[in-house]
């Protein structure tokens, strides 16, 4: 259900709903990979605004295994999260094990095209064929098997309101011929999905309604990207035509370079059904926000938050900074100012000795920091579109965050 558009763009408010609540989008969801967000308890991660969690099919699947989170209950009640939650397919391991590349958004292209590039240093622990994936665990070395069906089952047990269909990610070093031979599979996978989640879902009624997202791909290639939304949504209505559900919104995934996000997810949702929620994986910059936002992203999640606030970099309305360097020794003010949450009651300076001194509290509270830092700006710009001052919002906060840090 979609509400107030932003003039001139493909930008909107509206109202995701499912099982464990709805979602009002905008919004920025927080990555739980292993269901958890790395050091902090789920009670924090509601209590700093966030309105659902994505946790991570693949990691849950090797440890402690889809069966166990199945008989807890489903994702939320086996972490003790009430709201809404995500899982992604599994797909992004295909590149990030295949290859070793980890960036998705913003991966560079400085080499010659090459379909069996890796990453420096990695070995491949990850072969892709047409009926599925065969990979190696990165915890004990045993061999796997991921397929659409097997990525479906494991998503059913996990629970999730909101689930992805399989896909291959490819990286931007390969070739054109082999995105299009990937995007054939990708759509081929998504249909499988399909099948798979319609017969899950009679088999498992008694279980709340999961709802199936198909994940866009095509790289950096116009064409690609929009003949891949194309099919996907053939594929939804054949299956809606047969008696099944169809996707119930999409995701847009894949490699690209940051200065053609806007681009890119434009051509997307140009050709995707304007009523029908979309995702972006893998977002968390102030500038990537707002430009996904008015290019019709309603959902988006990212790593990036806790990842750096564990090194010590935090957000504020200033820039970003590093809370570990000297000349926040004795400076004795909140991180932010500006924005009240639980980790405003400890000083700069105190944060700053928690790091020298190696202790995890820092990490605690520096991810709830940057958590509720971006879960605001996103807030903060869905309510400036309700408002109708989202151009001054936006051009505020990005002019006095990229003028430095402090």
């Amino acid at each position: 259900m979609f509400g107030t558009e932003l003039a001139g763009t493909l930008g909107r408010t509206g109202v995701i709903r499912t099982p464990h609540g709805d979602i009002r989008t905008p919004a920025f969801i927080p990555v739980g990979t292993k269901a958890t967000v790395k050091t902090v308890v789920p009670e924090a991660v509601a209590d700093l605004g966030a309105q659902a969690v994505l946790a991570n099919a693949y990691h849950l699947y090797l440890q402690p295994g889809p069966e166990i989170v199945d008989a807890a209950g489903g994702l939320g009640r086996f972490m003790n999260w009430p709201g809404p939650t995500y899982t992604d397919s599994g797909g992004f391991q295909v590149m990030s094990l295949g290859v070793g590349f980890k960036k998705v958004i913003s991966m560079e292209v400085r080499e010659t095209e090459n379909d069996d590039v890796i990453a420096p240093g990695k070995e491949r622990l990850a072969r892709v064929d047409d009926d599925g994936v065969t990979f190696k665990s990165h915890l004990d070395g045993t061999t796997h098997r991921f397929s659409p069906e097997v990525s479906m089952q494991i998503q059913h047990q996990l629970g999730a309101d909101i689930i992805f269909a399989f896909d291959e990610l490819t990286t931007l070093m390969n070739t054109r011929a082999y995105q299009v031979d990937s995007l054939e599979r990708t759509r081929l996978w998504a249909i499988r999905c399909l099948d798979e989640h319609n017969r899950l879902t009679r088999e498992r009624h008694d279980r709340p309604l999961q709802s199936l997202w198909g994940v866009v791909q095509g790289a950096q290639y116009e064409d690609l990207r929009r003949a891949a939304a194309r099919g996907l949504m053939e594929a939804s209505r054949r299956d809606q035509d047969s008696g099944g559900r169809g996707f119930g919104g999409y995701g847009i995934g894949g490699a690209l370079e940051k200065e053609n996000l806007g681009q890119i997810v434009g051509w997307v949702n140009d050709e995707l059904p304007r009523d029908t929620a979309k995702h972006l994986l893998g977002i968390s910059e102030p500038d990537d926000i707002f430009t996904a936002i008015e290019n019709g992203i309603d959902t988006f999640d990212c790593v990036s938050p806790s990842r750096v606030a564990r090194n010590g970099a935090i957000y504020s309305f200033d820039g970003r900074y590093n809370i570990t360097n000297s000349r926040f020794r004795a400076d004795f003010s909140p991180m932010e100012p500006e924005l009240e949450n639980y980790s405003t009651q400890y000083s700069r300076a105190y944060i700053h000795h928690l790091f020298k001194a190696k202790e995890g509290l820092a990490s605690t509270l520096c991810t709830i920091h940057n958590e509720h830092f971006i879960v605001t700006l996103v807030d903060r710009a869905r309510q400036a579109i309700e408002d109708g001052n989202y151009i001054e919002y936006r051009d505020a906060f990005l002019a006095r965050y990229y003028a430095g840090s402090r």
